[in-house]
């Protein structure tokens, strides 16, 4: 488990790109046969990726959390970005499709991770935060995410928003995750941009080839930054940092938040005349 500080906003406007990349950037988790977690101090949300091929992948905790158990005061919200795999939850058994979820509340002692095909493995794709009452395990297929679709040609970023995690498809403590995939020939998200100053956020940026990249734009609005993204590589967005992106081709992300709040349109919107 890679741990990760806090860092001011004015710290942040001193980093070159590679400490940008060191504090910010979250890559390498998804590797075959491993399961790999970032913790990050910002809200204390915990975000991985998970392989398994030939062997079972169990969710342990450790020193970095300090709990007899890894659900032992939190709860767990999983996306398949990979083949069909199983998620075997306190002995329960879940099939987990491509672009399905599960929700996994707190107090749950087990969880464990296979692929139905070792050589066609599942991707899952966590986020963890510290939850304060239990509520159901539940899978969540495509067909109950709550689409949201946003956009215009015009302005090249054509979106649908797949809540999964959400007020609208189930009850959580404070996390939510979900979808946003952008349709063919737009390029943008979330443009013009916001900040969160009661959530904070992370994206795992995916379906893009080897060819193609998304430059991450992050930093406070007047004193902006970028991150080069490539597949499956994942940001921390700070409350105080617009989180925005533009990329070479068309491609997917999973947004994960834990903060004050379940608001999803709860945030700053940042007038472009401002932008710097």
């Amino acid at each position: 488990m890679q741990i990760r500080q806090p860092i001011h906003s004015t710290h942040a406007k001193q980093l070159d790109t590679e400490q940008l990349r060191e504090q910010f950037l979250i890559e390498g988790m998804f590797q075959e046969g491993k399961l790999n977690l970032t913790y990050s101090h910002i809200d204390r949300i915990i975000v991985g990726g998970v392989v398994p091929t030939s062997q079972t992948l169990l969710l342990e905790g450790g020193k970095e959390i300090g709990v007899d158990f890894f659900l032992q005061r939190r709860e767990l919200g999983v996306i398949n970005i990979g083949e069909a795999g199983l998620v075997i939850v306190d002995g329960d058994t879940f099939e987990i499709g491509p672009r399905e979820a599960i929700y996994i509340g707190m107090g749950t002692k087990e969880v464990s991770f296979e692929s139905c095909i070792a050589d066609k493995p599942a991707r899952f794709y966590i986020n963890c935060a510290p939850a304060h009452h239990r509520y159901p395990t539940r899978k969540i297929i495509r067909e109950e995410a709550a689409p949201e679709t946003l956009g215009s040609t015009e302005n090249g970023n054509v979106r649908t928003i797949y809540k999964y995690l959400h007020p609208a498809v189930l009850p959580t403590c404070q996390l939510l995750m979900g979808m946003t995939e952008l349709a063919s020939g737009s390029l943008w998200n979330t443009m013009p941009c916001h900040t969160h100053e009661r959530r904070m956020e992370v994206y795992l940026y995916f379906d893009m080839t080897d060819e193609n990249i998304v430059f991450h734009y992050m930093g406070e609005p007047q004193e902006t930054r970028h991150l080069v993204i490539r597949n499956e590589q994942a940001v921390i967005s700070p409350s105080w940092s617009i989180h925005s992106g533009v990329g070479t081709a068309r491609y997917s992300f999973i947004w994960g938040m834990v903060g004050e709040n379940q608001t999803l349109h709860d945030m700053d919107h940042i007038p472009m005349n401002e932008l710097k």
